[in-house]
């Protein structure tokens, strides 16, 4: 792993930094409310007409046809200029990846271009009612009619649903089937008669979540990504760019511990009264540029041809407890400051409530745990 940028590694961090100086808005409303998703998506239509939206992706299909280094020197410079959230984050980092995989070039060309614009907000659906972290427990079904599926069941805690336009996940889609067999992944578009989306409320009060449910809806064959039945095996892919790599960029938690170490110093003489306290706010810098240069490990590691494997479960473990540790030392410097009706003490409370789902989403830490001693140590189940 060469830690030097090349000069055209350094001119492309210009040019980002350049643009976005000149078009960052200031800040959104919360994109879990009407307003604020669309001042969201206005903004991501920005970033998509202007090559941004996902800068991976060839030119064609809205993207800019960078690299992975790239990609984290611009995911660098977009935190560092303190842009929004990204609204249709399991779109452009989870399935989009996905379709570049296993879709076909129709798929790629229908999808791709609409999703780098959010035209299309996505949404994922893999939870169910008794199927959270363990995917192989799924029930809702696809029953093959023709050239369509039709689909009866419930998801839930579907992030963004509530706004979203489309849903990608797993249906069982072979009658009697078992666990991770019979399984097909399948795009669904939510306008389709009989969805039924209903809101779920978050720690903070708004609507971040929803449940899902199907009632004889009707899905054509072309909606389906990879082959009938095959499903688990790109869900696999996709759990994969979620754990390991694409939904959480070492960028994000750099800006946080850059405003964790500004904290630290604007509170430095309460602070000081502790000792302990340094250390905490040390420790999670520490742990930010270890993660960071994990990442760029394994992006050096994908450019040689390699894959993201089971270790991917040992980032998501990494970052999700990061951003607890990152949170619990702003809250410990801030002290009973932090349930004041502050700017400052909004935000730090509400990354706090946020990161607590970080050891639940993407796959609870206790199954990554168990996929680290099986498939990496070779333990027994």
């Amino acid at each position: 792993m060469d830690l030097n940028y090349t000069p055209a590694q350094q001119a492309f961090r210009q040019e980002v930094r350049a643009w976005m100086r000149e078009n960052v808005p200031g800040d959104l409303p919360d994109y879990d409310t009407w307003e604020g998703f669309e001042a969201h998506r206005a903004w991501e239509q920005k970033l998509g007409d202007s090559g941004w939206g996902m800068v991976t992706w060839p030119e064609a299909l809205g993207g800019r046809g960078c690299d992975l280094f790239e990609w984290l020197i611009f995911e660098e410079e977009y935190y560092a200029a303190s842009a929004p959230l990204r609204l249709n984050q399991n779109g452009i980092f989870l399935l989009g990846p996905t379709l570049m995989e296993f879709g076909t070039d129709a798929q790629k060309a229908r999808f791709l271009p609409r999703m780098a614009r959010c035209d299309d907000m996505w949404a994922q659906a893999w939870s169910e009612p008794g199927a959270g972290s363990d995917m192989a427990a799924i029930r809702t079904t696809a029953y093959r009619d023709g050239d369509h599926y039709v689909i009866n069941g419930q998801k839930t805690w579907s992030t963004r649903a509530r706004w979203a336009d489309w849903i990608f996940g797993l249906f069982r889609s072979e009658q009697g089937s078992q666990r991770h067999h019979g399984l097909s992944y399948l795009m669904v578009p939510l306008d389709a008669p009989g969805v039924t989306v209903r809101p779920i409320r978050q720690l903070n009060g708004l609507a971040g979540f929803a449940e899902i449910f199907f009632d004889e809806v009707r899905v054509p064959v072309d909606n389906r990504l990879g082959e009938e039945g095959e499903g688990w095996s790109v869900a696999m892919a996709t759990a994969g760019f979620e754990r390991g790599l694409m939904l959480r960029s070492p960028a994000r938690y750099q800006a946080t511990a850059r405003r964790l170490a500004a904290l630290y110093r604007a509170h430095s003489e309460a602070a000081r009264r502790d000792p302990a306290l340094r250390e905490r706010v040390a420790a999670a810098l520490a742990a930010t540029e270890a993660y960071a240069l994990s990442t760029y490990r394994t992006v050096s590691l994908l450019a040689a041809g390699g894959k993201i494997g089971p270790e991917a479960s040992t980032s998501k473990i990494f970052w999700s407890e990061l951003d607890l540790q990152l949170h619990e030392a702003a809250l410990a410097i801030l002290g009973s400051h932090a349930e004041l009706d502050t700017a400052e003490a909004r935000r730090w409370m509400e990354g706090f409530m946020f990161a607590q789902a970080g050891p639940i989403y993407a796959g609870s830490n206790e199954i990554q745990r168990n996929i680290i001693a099986e498939r990496m140590l070779g333990l027994p189940r």
